[in-house]
C-alpha cells in the first residue's frame, strides 16, 4: 500500500535512509527492532547510545526516549564516555516546555513528530503516531519482561501497517 504522504529519504543509510520515497517497503525499512543477546538494561542503554551516535555521525538529529531520570542519567553518562575521542553533543530534556536543541537528546517525554530524524525507544510506551516518525528503533535486552514489552510494541506497529525489521542478536 503506497504512502499518501511520502517522507523524503533523509539522513544516513545506516539510520534508514534508502533513497526511495513512495513504497510501503521503504516505510517498513525505517522501523527496527534490536533484540540483544545480553540480558541487562545496561546493555540496552549502551546499544541505544551507539545507535544515537551512529545516526548523529551521519547527519541525523537523534533522540533516546526514556521512562525514568535514572535511565536518562545512565544513557547520558554513556553518551559522555562512549569512546575516548568522541564528543556527542547531547542533553537530557525533562519537559516538552523546554525542548532539547542539541543534535542528540535524551528525552523524558514523548518526542514530537518532525523534531527528530531518528527516534530510539527505551520507554515502555510507544509514542503516539509512531508511524509518522522518519525512523524508529526499539531495543529489547534478552529478558522475559523486556521481550514481552517488545512484542507488544511490535503488535502496535503492525496495527499501524508497519512490519518492522528485526535484528535478533540471539540468532548469530
Amino acid at each position: 500500500m503506497p504512502e499518501n504522504n511520502p517522507v523524503p529519504a533523509t539522513g544516513s543509510p545506516a539510520a534508514g535512509g534508502t533513497g526511495q520515497k513512495n513504497l510501503q517497503e521503504d516505510k517498513n525499512q525505517r522501523y527496527w527492532f534490536h533484540i540483544l543477546l545480553q540480558d541487562t538494561p545496561s546493555a540496552r542503554h549502551l546499544h541505544a547510545s551507539r545507535l544515537a551516535n551512529k545516526a548523529w555521525q551521519q547527519g541525523d538529529r537523534a533522540c533516546i526516549v526514556c521512562d525514568t531520570e535514572q535511565q536518562a542519567e545512565e544513557v547520558d553518562e554513556l553518551l559522555w564516555n562512549l569512546t575516548p575521542d568522541a564528543f556527542i553533543p547531547h542533553s537530557i530534556a525533562t519537559s516538552p516546555d523546554t525542548p532539547c536543541t542539541d543534535p542528540v537528546g535524551v528525552l523524558l517525554y514523548p518526542p514530537a513528530i518532525g523534531d527528530w530524524d531518528t527516534v530510539i525507544i527505551l520507554s515502555e510506551n510507544l509514542p503516539a503516531h509512531a508511524d509518522r516518525f522518519r525512523r524508529l528503533a526499539l531495543i529489547a535486552h534478552n529478558d522475559p519482561a523486556a521481550l514481552n514489552q517488545a512484542r507488544s510494541h511490535y503488535r502496535q506497529l503492525r496495527t499501524l501497517g508497519i512490519e518492522a525489521r528485526v535484528y535478533d542478536q540471539r540468532k548469530r
